[in-house]
């Protein structure tokens, strides 16, 4: 059961790294983030609502569900919105590795809020991505990225780590089957993008037909599949493993950024990926690892 958490938790990780790829060409033809994010919302509803159908299930909300997935709804729209923001003041690569600063919020969060036991492995995957970060954290040519990005891209970094540890410990939350969940996250969330839009944001329009590919791409792949295996993996195997599994987001960020969109890689970087793999990595044995430390540990006790 658990390895199919791992893989889930992969795949979610994967395929919400995807959004820059389509998200920068929208930009580029004149689309601004919450237009962007209220169309990918869109699109993506009627697609839930066709699986739902097909599986036989209710959109039918019980007592006490509405607010937790208000709640949910409006914490992904934020993240959402602040990491697209972030797009127009750095690179897009960047951008999602410096959002992979989340597992350590959900950490903490867990373990001093939540109680949850803080692994050995746990500190040892962070601190190994933690270098990858560093090394990942400033642009091809050594220059500094943007303070009004990392503000941006930090903001989205925590109100995901809430949606992350409030999915992870809210029992009402867990009883939802997680296509329905999904559904009206999606929707109850779009109001986040409606009321910028009704304050005075431009809705701007697709103006070519290969528009409409990438935001159904958006619809599908970084919404629908990202964030149904999600929801899927935090019940399986908990939501700190889950957010560090989110480590693939930035390598995949990074590694379309250089096939799609053009811009540069260098050996600094690929150093950082390769770091965070190797931690991802670690996440998988954490039973045998934890095992052999602590055998290690009460071969060389400490002395008094």
């Amino acid at each position: 059961m658990k390895a199919k958490g791992y893989l889930l938790a992969a795949l979610a990780a994967a395929t919400y790294g995807t959004n820059p790829a389509f998200a920068v060409p929208l930009y580029e033809h004149g689309l601004n983030p919450a237009s962007v994010l209220i169309m990918r919302y869109m699109l993506g509803l009627p697609l839930l609502a066709v699986m739902l159908t097909a599986r036989g299930h209710s959109l039918r909300l019980r007592r006490g569900e509405l607010g937790p997935l208000a709640i949910l709804g409006v914490l992904m729209a934020i993240s959402s919105l602040t990491l697209f923001e972030a797009y127009n003041y750095m690179n897009s690569g960047i951008a999602s590795t410096l959002l992979f600063v989340y597992p350590i919020l959900v950490a903490v969060l867990m373990t001093f809020f939540f109680h949850e036991r803080f692994r050995i492995t746990t500190g040892i995957c962070l601190a190994v991505m933690t270098a990858g970060l560093i090394l990942l954290l400033k642009t091809p040519d050594g220059a500094g990225v943007s303070w009004t990005g990392v503000l941006l891209v930090m903001l989205s970094s925590l109100t995901y780590a809430l949606y992350l540890v409030m999915t992870n410990v809210s029992a009402t939350v867990q009883a939802i089957p997680t296509l329905r969940l999904l559904f009206y996250q999606l929707l109850l969330g779009s109001s986040v993008f409606w009321i910028l839009i009704c304050t005075g944001t431009p809705l701007t329009m697709p103006s070519q037909g290969i528009d409409w590919v990438y935001l159904l791409a958006l619809a599908l792949l970084p919404t629908v599949v990202s964030l149904a295996c999600t929801t899927v993996a935090i019940h399986t195997i908990g939501s700190t493993a889950t957010a560090i599994f989110g480590a693939l987001e930035p390598v995949t960020a990074v590694v379309l950024s250089v096939a799609v969109l053009g811009q540069g890689i260098t050996m600094r970087e690929l150093l950082g990926g390769l770091l965070i793999v190797v931690a991802t990595t670690l996440v998988v044995a954490a039973d045998p690892v934890d095992r052999v430390l602590l055998r290690m540990r009460r071969m060389f006790p400490r002395r008094r």
